[in-house]
């Protein structure tokens, strides 16, 4: 869908998503998850050159938490979601209409390393990633709180911060993400964004989708 490049300009909300082929379980073993997650940091560079997979090799790159801010960042990634077959990220973009090359390299990159390590051909995910404009602090609010919540309300685990591979369990547990890394959500405090999100579970639960905001 390369015509909508032109959409993802600076300053603008994101919710992005994307699954595996035939909801294959790619992200069920926890090391494809945190490797998705390094990739995802890795590529998040204007300047990123060479591929993820050499640079590990040469033990040129260190994962750093992907929601703290970084020089040379192309977006900036507000709340993420790794969920057994897709995933989930809240994002502000950083630098104009690279965004689609960026979730091609993502995905690319997963791709090659998940068909090495289980020998297979072919392509992983479903179809190009899906993207809905988060217009409002209001939605950017809501949208946060259904990604960090999504493993709770599809009853993967009791409480929302017991699921690893998600920005949930930094946000509610270190002031300093909500204080001074992702000013754009409107709670600044952990205590008040754990009830905000907490309160709303089983409503999604019930719901399964919030609409025109939900990706899956």
């Amino acid at each position: 869908m390369e015509g909508r490049k032109s959409y993802f300009k600076e300053n603008s909300f994101w919710h992005l998503c994307n699954k595996s082929i035939a909801n294959f379980g790619i992200f069920k073993d926890p090391i494809n998850s945190q490797r998705f997650v390094e990739i995802l940091d890795y590529y998040n560079n204007i300047n990123s050159k060479i591929r993820y997979s050499y640079a590990i090799r040469k033990k040129i790159y260190k994962y750093q938490n992907i929601l703290i801010p970084k020089n040379e960042s192309i977006v900036k990634i507000l709340s993420f979601c790794i969920m057994p077959d897709h995933y989930h990220l809240v994002i502000k973009i950083l630098v104009d209409n690279i965004l689609s090359k960026y979730i091609n390299d993502i995905e690319n990159s997963f791709t090659h390393f998940f068909n090495r390590k289980f020998d297979r051909k072919g392509p992983l995910w479903q179809t190009s990633f899906r993207s809905v404009l988060v217009k409002t602090n209001e939605q950017l609010l809501h949208v946060t709180r259904y990604v960090n919540i999504n493993p709770t309300a599809s009853n993967l685990v009791d409480k929302p911060e017991d699921w690893s591979f998600s920005s949930y369990k930094d946000i509610i547990s270190q002031p300093v993400f909500l204080k001074d890394y992702l000013t754009e959500i409107s709670i600044t405090k952990p205590e008040s964004y754990k009830k905000f999100a907490e309160d709303n579970i089983d409503y999604q639960r019930r719901l399964k989708m919030i609409k025109k905001l939900i990706l899956e």
